[in-house]
């Protein structure tokens, strides 16, 4: 009888400290944001109004009718005229890039940002274990971790991945290599690296598929410190809760709407096909459906499940009163806001944030952050939900316990999603800090119509690009 009570007490400390170690090794696992530090070029690469006119008129390519459907984009864009370009269109070389320019507009921002960021948490390059870059349109022999490990004479033994053609939603991409990389290691500081070359990729076509990437992407980038030590919790800014990724390459129609291609003249561009809006919203449904359970509380989805068994009992009992009617922007059904506090939305373009917002019932409140990144930085890629999140942070919306959904779109065709938890409350401005008071703005209309409206009235047969 002692040597089974004896095995019972020896079998029950076995299962304790199973559970235990299980416990402890989840809690290594969690993937903490230190901090992050989006880059602000020089105001000397800012873009505006007149500049703009300047660069299309050098293109020889483009014709009235060309001009006429650049205006429109523009003016419906959502970007403002303070947002920033690469200094080869300054020096009006943008038809005849050299690898060394897409190289150097990656380096001036990986000086900047690396180190502000690094000097700001008190880390040292030599402390970063693993490093993840994603520079989509760029790619380079050594590797763009290659020069930064240069740079900034880190370890030898450090962990290395460099990412490309992963389009818009490449952080997020990077990202879930950070989180795969703290399941297997513990106490590691990662630096995940996220920016897009445009030196090199300016369309100087006239395919207006194409030509429309010249009028959307802007310069900018992002460097962000993480860490898997929960003895650093305290600092932490974010906490990572779940992340989903959707992709629909195996369907032709959404790899093919958003692609890099030469049009029939050999002008190598960006195409952006018509189906690009639908193949956004097949993605996004399809990426929903797998992170609204893990996001929502349960009795939103308990609500949601009887709501939807009721309309489908009604339709099986009356038939659909809603058969031809047209099919506008789908919304979700599901009061995300039950779970989810701020929204962090890619800056693809102003129908790209109207759309999410009628699909999720957002109010301007919530797409606030989103327009404003648009109008100030431009879609700057894969880094723009940094800027949106910067923006928040600057108007103290992130409170301690605050969850933030991200929602980023990218070539492939992909979607990607992923929810933080604010760890403390945060109120540093970081990219915004200097100029935050100014938004919203009073108007988001940009001067492009004001300036160059005239050509809407021009005739083909007298028009002369020259005058």
């Amino acid at each position: 009888m002692e040597s089974f009570s004896f095995l019972l007490v020896i079998s029950i400390f076995y299962l304790l400290f199973k559970i235990w170690n299980w416990i402890n090794n989840v809690r290594d696992q969690q993937c903490y944001i230190l901090d992050y530090q989006c880059y602000k070029p020089s105001d000397d690469r800012m873009v505006g109004t007149e500049f703009c006119g300047e660069v299309i008129k050098r293109n020889k390519n483009l014709g009235l009718n060309e001009y006429k459907f650049l205006l429109k984009a523009i003016v419906s864009s959502g970007i403002g005229e303070q947002t920033y370009a690469p200094r080869i269109i300054f020096s009006g070389r943008e038809e005849s890039p050299k690898l060394e320019d897409g190289i150097l507009e990656m380096e001036e921002f990986f000086h900047d940002s690396i180190e502000k960021v690094l000097s700001r948490a008190g880390i040292s390059p030599q402390e970063i274990d693993l490093l993840v870059v994603n520079v989509s349109m760029l790619s380079a022999v050594p590797s763009l971790c290659s020069r930064i490990i240069n740079h900034f004479k880190m370890r030898p033994d450090i962990k290395v991945f460099n990412l490309t053609g992963m389009g818009c939603s490449a952080s997020l991409i990077s990202l879930d290599i950070v989180r795969n990389v703290f399941k297997s290691y513990k106490n590691k500081f990662a630096l995940l690296v996220t920016s897009e070359s445009l030196s090199p990729n300016w369309y100087a076509g006239n395919d207006r598929s194409m030509i429309l990437s010249n009028c959307l992407f802007r310069s900018g980038g992002c460097a962000v410190l993480l860490t898997n030590n929960k003895s650093l919790k305290h600092r932490a800014m974010f906490k990572l809760k779940c992340l989903v990724r959707t992709h629909h390459g195996a369907k032709d129609e959404s790899y093919g709407c958003c692609i890099q291609r030469e049009d029939d003249k050999g002008k190598m561009g960006f195409h952006l096909s018509k189906s690009l809006p639908k193949a956004a919203t097949r993605s996004f449904v399809d990426n929903l459906r797998v992170i609204t359970p893990k996001i929502l509380p349960v009795r939103e989805l308990v609500r949601f499940m009887a709501v939807s068994l009721l309309k489908k009992w009604n339709v099986v009992r009356h038939g659909s009163s809603h058969k031809g009617a047209s099919q506008g922007p789908i919304k979700a059904g599901v009061n995300f806001k039950s779970g989810v506090d701020h929204f962090c939305i890619h800056t693809g373009g102003k129908a790209v944030i109207d759309g999410i917002g009628i699909s999720l019932d957002l109010t301007e409140y919530d797409l606030e952050p989103a327009r404003m990144t648009l109008h100030r930085f431009g879609n700057t890629s894969a880094s723009s939900l940094w800027y949106v999140l910067a923006y928040m942070e600057a108007k103290k919306r992130l409170k301690k316990g605050d969850k933030v959904l991200m929602i980023s779109f990218g070539a492939g065709f992909k979607c990607n999603s992923c929810l933080w938890e604010v760890v403390r409350d945060l109120g540093d401005g970081n990219v915004w800090k200097d100029e935050i008071y100014m938004y919203p703005p009073k108007t988001l209309v940009n001067p492009y119509m004001e300036k160059f409206g005239w050509i809407q009235d021009e005739d083909p047969s007298t028009f002369n690009p020259g005058d």
